[in-house]
């Protein structure tokens, strides 16, 4: 993956080319007890070339190559910048926005709420909180140190229930809840990145989207997972002010 910060943040792991890898597959070895779903699942962790150099650079996950390609292609992690990570745990979103906008450096702010404690991470500011709390906002938006945040990112994802539609639903309230809490903070201009599935009902959304900012894309990197219904949807330019437009779905 080539981009403006290919020295600075994490490149695209190579993929397997299937025929001619000499790599053998990994394989659960203790798989009494565990459901075939769940063994599938630590399957293609353990084969997951993405996994692997997650763990090797020390990023908390491999949702952090995501961030990382889509800001390589998009340029919106400028130095600087105030960020808010919503659904941040376990991290690996903010140890890359950290990067990019050089907070650890004294530069930009990363600010990272979560539900769930996270372990402490440079340069970012970690809250155990629920974002959507009135009293929660108005301390997140005083240790990002402004008024108003310069992007806001979610790679917030609810427990899957194994049923395709009510796991899509459940997914779209979260960005739904997301795109609100942009509305109320990003100063103009600003940038807002949620991830999104694919299944029918993201219209609404995405024409509340257009109405709200300049430019909307729906992107999926490559670290995204061939089978996965993930997509993000990339919103900037924030109108903000008398034009914006703060009704949701």
């Amino acid at each position: 993956m080539t981009g403006r910060n290919d020295t600075n943040g994490p490149r695209r792991p190579q993929r397997s080319s299937g025929r001619g890898d000499r790599r053998l597959k990994q394989r659960v070895k203790t798989a009494k007890g565990r459901t075939n779903s769940s063994r599938r699942w630590l399957e293609r962790q353990l084969n997951d070339p993405y996994v692997a150099e997650a763990k090797r650079r020390g990023y908390r996950s491999r949702a952090a190559f995501k961030l990382a390609e889509l800001d390589d292609r998009f340029a919106f992690l400028k130095p600087g910048a105030r960020v808010v990570d919503l659904g941040a745990a376990p991290g690996g979103w903010s140890q890359v926005a950290a990067e990019r906008v050089r907070s650890a450096e004294g530069e930009g702010r990363v600010v990272a709420i979560d539900l769930h404690g996270m372990e402490p991470i440079a340069g970012v500011t970690a809250m155990k909180a629920d974002f959507y709390n009135e009293h929660a906002m108005a301390a997140l938006l005083e240790e990002l140190g402004a008024p108003q945040a310069d992007i806001v990112i979610s790679d917030m994802a609810a427990h899957a229930t194994g049923h395709r539609q009510t796991d899509h639903l459940k997914i779209m309230s979260l960005c739904e809840d997301a795109l609100d809490f942009a509305c109320q903070t990003l100063a103009p201009g600003g940038t807002f990145l949620c991830k999104v599935l694919r299944g029918g009902t993201e219209n609404e959304l995405l024409a509340s989207m257009k109405k709200n900012f300049r430019t909307v894309k729906h992107v999926k990197p490559a670290a995204s997972r061939d089978d996965s219904a993930e997509l993000y949807v990339l919103a900037s330019g924030f109108r903000g002010g008398s034009d914006a437009i703060r009704e949701v779905p």
